[in-house]
């Protein structure tokens, strides 16, 4: 079905291109004394569990994986390296990735309701899943604002 493979494939580079903004981040963050690494890594393990299960899913389904391109690759890491050099803060780095993944949430939500009566109720649920965990993230930062 097009519609199940459509919502997995913009839940794949959304966990794709969080994965690739939270390792960045870390890079950066090394050697720095942050209290937010901890759950970072947290979100970046779970990011990375998303991420390879609807992988797998499209590779069971035979869909050509589409990366995140280049130039957003490149963009978010000159976003991130500067937003770190001016200031390396937890509250600025919480701020940065709350407005990262709500952008992630407000795109899953979208896609969820445009899906939902045509896609299968078992990734609507791994879509929700997913929204949650999205909506779970964005809490986590909140205290460090």
């Amino acid at each position: 079905m097009k519609e199940n493979n459509e919502l997995l494939e913009h839940m794949y580079q959304d966990s794709e291109m969080a994965t690739y903004t939270i390792e960045t981040l870390l890079n950066e963050l090394k050697g720095k004394d942050n209290k937010i690494l901890k759950d970072l890594e947290d979100i970046l393990k779970e990011y990375e569990e998303f991420y390879k299960s609807f992988k797998k899913q499209l590779k069971k389904e035979k869909v050509s994986l589409k990366k995140t391109s280049m130039m957003a690759k490149v963009s978010s890491t000159l976003g991130i390296k500067k937003d770190v050099l001016l200031d390396n803060s937890d509250s600025s780095i919480a701020d940065m990735l709350i407005k990262g993944f709500t952008i992630g949430t407000l795109d899953t939500e979208k896609k969820i309701s445009k899906y939902n009566d045509e896609t299968d109720k078992k990734i609507i649920k791994q879509a929700n899943d997913f929204l949650k965990f999205q909506q779970q993230a964005i809490e986590k930062m909140k205290k460090y604002l």
